[in-house]
């Protein structure tokens, strides 16, 4: 079965109880498939934590929840050697890292030290505890989530960090016909929406998903579409709006993804639309504003898009 009728079975399956959210579930899969890292914001009560277990299920994957708070401590995340009396030996007791999808909820309420401790595991899939590596589950996908009426936080997280999620999602509100079918749901039923994860169907397997990534590294993507990405990236280094502009590892970002983007929607090749579908999440987490530009209540995503405007199509 093609990356594109697996990608359309695991969208519907989550859209029985993410109501509403067609385009963000369908980044989010892009970023899954692609093997890179989410970093959510939006308001509470979205439903950012039942999508993320609704995922889980429906790819039939290990989820586990990190609530984080500014007591938490690295080994709180990735584990600890544990003395035990009775053999007088340690012992490793795994942390929550050792997942398939690690929900890192308000990961902007913890120190720097330990939102550290999950650089290694994005980045190599693999944690050390007490000098010895140890490889991590596959698949592997973090998704962190952050209040946007508390951006700042009490740690902002840093550039390294965010540069480390593939793409950055925003969770909007519904319109209100998405939120009256949300509510029919409810009708004689009590038992809320995350009781209702149980009703999804797994749909792929991890070998699935490996098929899936070996179709898409055969995507074929021409020279022009490949100049037409790097041709945005430069932009946003020269643009008089943008203080620091996206880095290489951006451009690498927008490649995978836009041939995610074309494999699920059932082509070898990518086109320039695959390009501009996916910018705006690969970028806007990773490119810092000027501050008179933020003062002139201007956001980043209008910025990216004047920069994304002025870059030549090609044909």
């Amino acid at each position: 079965m093609t990356v594109a009728q697996k990608s359309k079975q695991i969208i519907d399956e989550l859209s029985k109880v993410v109501i509403g959210q067609e385009d963000f579930l369908r980044h989010l899969l892009i970023a899954f498939i692609s093997g890179g890292h989410v970093l959510m914001e939006g308001v509470p009560g979205l439903g950012k934590t039942l999508t993320a277990k609704s995922l889980a299920k429906a790819v039939k994957s290990d989820f586990k929840r990190v609530q984080f708070t500014p007591d938490l401590m690295p080994s709180d995340i990735i584990g600890t050697n544990v003395f035990n009396a009775k053999d007088a030996e340690f012992h490793l007791k795994k942390g929550p890292v050792f997942t398939n999808i690690l929900l890192a909820d308000e990961i902007n309420r913890t120190p720097p030290k330990t939102q550290s401790a999950l650089l290694e595991a994005m980045e190599e899939r693999s944690v050390t505890i007490d000098g010895e590596t140890m490889k991590l589950p596959a698949p592997f996908f973090v998704i962190a989530t952050q209040n946007p009426l508390e951006y700042e936080g009490t740690y902002p997280l840093p550039e390294a960090q965010l540069d480390r999620f593939l793409m950055k999602l925003y969770v909007n509100y519904i319109s209100r016909e998405s939120e009256d079918q949300l509510l029919r749901g409810y009708q004689g039923n009590f038992t809320g929406a995350h009781a209702r994860v149980e009703e999804i169907a797994p749909v792929i397997t991890p070998e699935d998903l490996a098929e899936c990534r070996a179709e898409i590294a055969a995507v074929n993507i021409e020279e022009g579409v490949l100049h037409y990405i790097t041709g945005i990236t430069f932009a946003t280094r020269q643009s008089m709006q943008i203080m620091l502009g996206a880095s290489p590892r951006a451009s690498i970002a927008l490649l995978l993804c836009a041939r995610t983007a074309a494999a699920m929607s059932g082509r070898d090749y990518v086109l320039p639309e695959d390009v501009v579908d996916v910018a705006l999440p690969v970028l806007r987490h990773r490119v810092i504003l000027r501050p008179e530009a933020g003062t002139a209540g201007v956001n980043v995503d209008n910025v990216l898009m004047n920069v994304i405007r002025k870059v030549e199509i090609p044909r």
